[in-house]
């Protein structure tokens, strides 16, 4: 299948999956029911719902590859270190800003070969937004427009996209030494879009998130031409299918 089309399709299954968030985010008893994992980070009924119908939509796509899914099947190294490309999705990122109802939760799904990202998928259900990346380059669509994505490459008076539920010292300290002036607050993986339309020029994150939190996000912004890396120094780009699935630091720029 070619890349556009397979965009196109992967397109279609995450908006599904937005109306099944929609449908428990909208319902006053459903919305509230939430349970905890292991890990103390919250599940709500939506998770749930948007997890079953990605693995539908991709289990019924022409071309087929594993999934690795926040809410699925949890897997050993053992069964995955062998794959060579495959479906990295978060059915909902950003739970706890959809508990708190302000919007700023997204469906992800991206597509990873050889360890790493080859196209992204974000959509944003409570404003029915999409931005998504390839090959084929970095896109917006909203209101029945669509826009081309470019980071910003400023050399100055730098602008950072911060978590809305997460900070540390750390990041404080990096962000100095990017002639960072100003930051704005994002939920969930619209970070990642932030910068790639050029409304952040930079993003770190210091504490720890999982695989599935950061691969479509990667993919739309190195295809506006940003960058992912490691740690907090521009030497070694993001990767994927580690033996752990905890993610380490990572520093995104849009220059």
């Amino acid at each position: 299948m070619k890349i556009e089309n397979l965009v196109e399709e992967v397109k279609i299954i995450a908006k599904n999956a937005g109306v099944a968030i929609m449908d428990i985010y909208t319902d006053a008893d459903l919305s509230k029911v939430v349970d905890y994992k292991a890990d103390d980070s919250p599940l709500t009924l939506a998770d749930e719902a948007a997890d079953k119908v990605i693995k539908k939509g991709l289990e019924e796509l022409s071309v087929q590859y594993p999934i690795l899914s926040e809410e699925g099947k949890k897997m050993s190294y053992e069964e995955r270190k062998d794959w060579n490309t495959f479906w990295l999705v978060d059915p909902l990122d950003g739970t706890k800003e959809f508990i708190k109802k302000n919007g700023q939760f997204t469906v992800n799904i991206a597509l990873i070969k050889d360890h790493f990202t080859m196209m992204g998928v974000i959509y944003v259900p409570a404003t029915d937004t999409f931005y998504y990346g390839s090959e084929l380059g970095a896109f917006k669509e909203e209101g029945g427009e669509k826009t081309e994505l470019k980071v910003n490459n400023k050399n100055t008076d730098r602008i950072a996209v911060r978590s809305a539920s997460h900070a540390s010292p750390e990041e404080d300290e990096l962000l100095a030494k990017y002639d960072v002036k100003d930051s704005i607050s994002k939920g969930s993986s619209l970070k990642f879009c932030m910068v790639a339309e050029g409304k952040a020029d930079i993003y770190y994150r210091h504490g720890p998130t999982m695989e599935w939190d950061t691969g479509a996000g990667q993919a739309i912004l190195e295809a506006a031409g940003g960058k992912v890396y490691k740690g907090n120094e521009e030497k070694e780009r993001f990767n994927y299918n580690k033996e752990n699935l905890l993610n380490g630091s990572f520093l995104c720029l849009g220059f």
